[in-house]
């Protein structure tokens, strides 16, 4: 039974990662939260090349996921402060989630654990396709509910940044390591392909002509195969 290496625990991190945008995703779309739901769905979209850079080693996925969970950090950062009301932010006077185009909250105000909604009939304060209503005895509001989402979105995404690291450095690495034998096996250096890896000459240094170098290497390759072959003396 193989045991489970750094690249393993990434993919499970970021299948936690797609689950918990999945069921957000679900409650926003329920709430009418246009800003979460675009963010959520680009979210989805990051984590599924997280995953397809992690399985495939591609260096380019895995540092395009980490530019993303840099964002979505700060994304999750600003919906705890707007709920929490920090500094000018008010959810009576700012409707930044539904891009100002209705006045809908979230879809945990009237159905949070234990809330009872109580209808206004006859209100002056309801506006045309509104209804004014009056939400007590919750367990828990529905700004708090939204902030450890949140929060438990920025856990997950911290965890998979620790990860990710070494997971780009160490492929950088090796991706030096074979340009370094590319080139030594080519016997000289070229600076437009391998600049300062390998070769007689410093950086910047005349180089020679690359149809030379290709026509030694091919003839080198077809000593080898003849070397190799079963028909040879």
């Amino acid at each position: 039974m193989g045991r489970c290496n750094g690249r393993c625990t990434l993919v499970g991190f970021c299948c936690l990662q797609l689950i918990a945008a999945l069921e957000r995703q679900i409650f926003d779309f329920l709430g009418y939260q246009w800003a979460p739901i675009l963010a959520n769905f680009l979210h989805i979209m990051a984590v599924i090349l997280g995953i397809f850079g992690t399985i495939q080693y591609r260096s380019k996925y895995l540092i395009m996921y980490a530019v993303w969970l840099v964002l979505w950090v700060g994304w999750n950062a600003f919906i705890i402060c707007f709920y929490l009301e920090v500094g000018h932010l008010s959810q009576d006077r700012d409707f930044i989630m539904t891009f100002n185009t209705s006045l809908h909250r979230s879809w945990w105000m009237e159905n949070g654990p234990g809330c009872l909604v109580t209808p206004v009939l006859n209100s002056r304060l309801a506006l045309e396709d509104h209804h004014v209503i009056t939400v007590s005895g919750c367990l828990l509001d529905y700004q708090y509910i939204e902030v450890l989402s949140s929060a438990a979105q920025i856990f997950l995404a911290l965890t998979s940044s620790v990860g990710l690291t070494p997971m780009v450095t160490r492929r950088r690495r090796r991706h030096r390591i074979y340009s370094y034998s590319h080139c030594t096996r080519l016997g000289n250096f070229v600076p437009s392909i391998c600049p300062g890896l390998c070769g007689t000459g410093p950086l910047g240094a005349p180089c020679p002509q690359l149809d030379a170098i290709t026509t030694s290497g091919g003839q080198e390759q077809r000593q080898a195969a003849s070397l190799h072959s079963p028909l040879a003396p």
